[in-house]
């Protein structure tokens, strides 16, 4: 931070992020000049032949040229690992180098291109193994240029141009003017329909509609309005979320475990004997959220032995299949549901695979051990799931009798309606409540699919007051507070650890967004060490490393703004690196409108675990708790494998059946993964 200013734009890349690639690549030549010099000596003699003089020419040219690249790479290196993040000053002559590095490629391409032509020609008569070598030497420098361009594509930003135009025709302590601002809805616009065409290029498989334009339309929006308030390349946000982690794990360490004990009260018995028996009905309504994955979470799970078990009733054909089911690949699916739900054939009411954006895969079945008629809602598995997942602005959701502002998220809203009006309109759930018109309707999901499940019983509660929903790992980001507060009547949302989707919402993003810049602006440390202290510390675990809490000579009011200037953090001003005026300052702040989990939580945290790394035992704790607790993103290792059906169906298992789970736990020292 900030971005790389180099032949007239702004690159993703930043001047400290030349030592490992530069350190690499320096490597890699080092050993390629070694080799060439042992040619070189090797072959000296072997050189007296027809054609042999133009061999002779271009090894000690490649030698040479070697030799001067070499010595410029190791300036960079050393250059690029001065100063810090947020102070480029000592490496102000990045640009220079960078100008001399590419001034040398020329050079490099045309002494392959001639070591090509040269090495080609028929009537040379030299020694077959000197021949060998040299044409060796030819394709490691095309190897090397060919490299070369694709991280010259990685580095480059379509929107570099923009925004160097607009550092050039407007002050940045000038965000006020009618220019300023005209500039800035200009790059707004540019910004939005290169992300749009970057969501086209990702999803080409996909058929367009409609709907899918409406949805890319808004991701692009969402993406633009969130990425646009700062500076940061990628490695200045992986250094910060390091940072940050490393911060979290210091604070729960420091925390007296009495302080765990006195911030919540004692539950009374009757709270716990709910909560035991909502855990119950979680762990078994989870084995058909999970079987609404169909046949690759099922082959997941049973990585040995589940494509032989499925094998055969894959394709085994039912004559009364088209029925029930829709959609492709059905076969599989539906003996991975037997399989996992341990129903009969009779007990499902109907089943789709059908896929698109804002349309889902469910299943409807009859579960007699618990008397229900069950919804279960697939959750991501596709593109399509993706895209309805970034769908996550607000959209209007009126229910009848629950005041003030109702409105959820936008993409499981209309999801919800998809399956709404499929179980209604079409008379499914009529068909399953005629077979058995005294069982209580179920809805369940995981993941989207809980999300979706949340919303569909919002819209059926109407219909079936009895109903109940339980929703495993919903996202954070899902229900304003008038209708999250109307759910806990009817819903149980279950989160495991430190799982990132139940925190995932456009406010906690932006707070994250803002605690990364602050806590990168205040770590005194050059970026590459930073980096490399953090795998460390993901991969051994250990302690936290220390970073300084405020940096000298900044208020925390100039750490919170978004944008952070060159001459704000170094006190000096340079041609080369300046920040980016996308966006006033004040886009930091949040204008969306916060939105919380579904229904009362259960939080199943880590116990403890015995063993250390892979095959340690862990047991599990659950408790009730609150959407206040997951108004933060936690950085874990676990925050994506929290999330995974599999581990929260074992969790659960874990807590009504008292059985350790064997997993791969954290790096020794790492403390435990638990929200307080």
């Amino acid at each position: 931070m900030p971005g790389l200013v180099v032949f007239g734009r702004r690159w993703v890349i930043a001047s400290d992020d030349f030592v490992f690639p530069g350190a690499f690549e320096l490597f890699i030549r080092f050993i390629w000049w070694i080799l060439m010099l042992v040619l070189f000596f090797l072959y000296k003699g072997e050189f007296n032949c027809s054609g042999g003089q133009l061999l002779y020419a271009y090894v000690i040219g490649l030698i040479v040229l070697l030799a001067i690249i070499i010595n410029v790479l190791l300036i960079i290196v050393c250059v690029s690992m001065q100063g810090t993040i947020t102070n480029p000053g000592p490496r102000k002559s990045i640009p220079l180098l960078i100008y001399i590095r590419t001034a040398l490629y020329l050079p490099e391409l045309v002494w392959a291109c001639l070591g090509a032509v040269w090495i080609s020609d028929n009537s040379m008569t030299c020694h077959r193994s000197v021949v060998i070598a040299v044409l060796c030497a030819v394709i490691a420098s095309w190897i090397i240029c060919f490299f070369t361009l694709v991280v010259v594509l990685i580095a480059f930003d379509p929107l570099g141009n923009k925004k160097q135009a607009i550092l050039r025709k407007t002050n940045i302590h000038d965000q006020q003017s009618s220019e300023a601002s005209q500039l800035f809805d200009t790059a707004k616009r540019v910004a939005t329909r290169v992300w749009e065409n970057r969501l086209k290029l990702m999803c080409c498989c996909i058929v367009w509609d409609n709907d899918n334009r409406a949805a890319f339309a808004n991701i692009a929006e969402i993406f633009t309005s969130f990425f646009s308030g700062t500076d940061m390349v990628p490695s200045d946000i992986a250094a910060g979320l390091s940072l940050i982690h490393q911060e979290q794990d210091k604070l729960e360490k420091c925390r007296e475990p009495e302080e765990v004990v006195c911030q919540s009260s004692q539950p009374s018995a009757s709270m716990n004997q709910d909560l035991d028996m909502e855990l119950e009905n979680a762990t078994h309504y989870m084995v058909f959220a999970a079987a609404a994955y169909g046949w690759p979470l099922y082959i997941f799970s049973n990585p040995f032995t589940g494509a032989c078990q499925l094998c055969c009733d894959c394709c085994r054909s039912r004559p009364a299949d088209s029925e029930i089911i829709g959609g492709t690949h059905r076969g599989c699916h539906f003996a991975s549901m037997l399989k996992v739900t341990q129903l009969q054939y009779r007990d499902f009411i109907y089943i789709t695979f059908h896929n698109k954006i804002y349309e889902i895969p469910f299943y409807v079945a009859l579960d007699h051990k618990k008397e229900a008629v069950v919804v279960a809602v697939r959750g991501t598995l596709s593109l399509r799931d993706a895209l309805t997942d970034l769908s996550a602005e607000c959209e209007e959701l009126p229910v009848e009798g629950v005041p003030g502002n109702c409105c959820a998220h936008k993409g499981m809203v209309q999801t919800s309606e998809y399956i709404y009006s499929r179980l209604i309109n079409d008379g499914i759930l009529n068909q399953a409540f005629s077979v058995v018109p005294e069982y209580r309707l179920v809805i369940t999901g995981h993941s989207l699919g809980a999300g979706t499940a949340a919303l569909l019983a919002i819209r059926l509660r109407r219909l079936f007051p009895g109903l109940k929903c339980y929703a495993f790992s919903p996202p954070g980001g899902l229900l304003s507070k008038p209708l999250a507060d109307y759910s806990k009547d009817f819903t149980i949302s279950i989160i495991v650890g430190k799982d990132l989707v139940p925190r995932l919402s456009i406010p906690n993003m932006e707070e994250l967004k803002r605690r990364t810049v602050q806590v990168v602006a205040n770590c005194t440390k050059p970026k590459y060490k930073i980096l490399l202290r953090g795998c460390w510390y993901e991969v051994f675990g250990g302690n936290p490393d220390d970073f300084p809490s405020e940096l000298s000579g900044i208020s925390n009011e100039t750490l919170s703004q978004p944008l952070l200037a060159e001459q704000s953090l170094s006190g000096q001003n340079s041609n080369s690196y300046s920040s980016s005026p996308d966006v006033s300052p004040s886009s930091m702040s949040s204008h969306h409108q916060p939105l919380y989990p579904p229904g009362r939580i259960i939080h199943i945290t880590e116990e403890g675990s015995t063993g250390r790394l892979c095959y340690s035992q862990v047991r599990y704790k659950a408790a009730w708790s609150k959407e206040s607790a997951f108004s933060s993103i936690y950085i874990s290792p676990k925050m994506i494998t929290d999330h995974m059906p599999d581990v929260v169906l074992k969790a659960l298992e874990n807590v009504t059946q008292d059985q350790p789970v064997i997993v791969c736990s954290q790096p020794p020292d790492d403390p435990v993964a638990r929200d307080i």
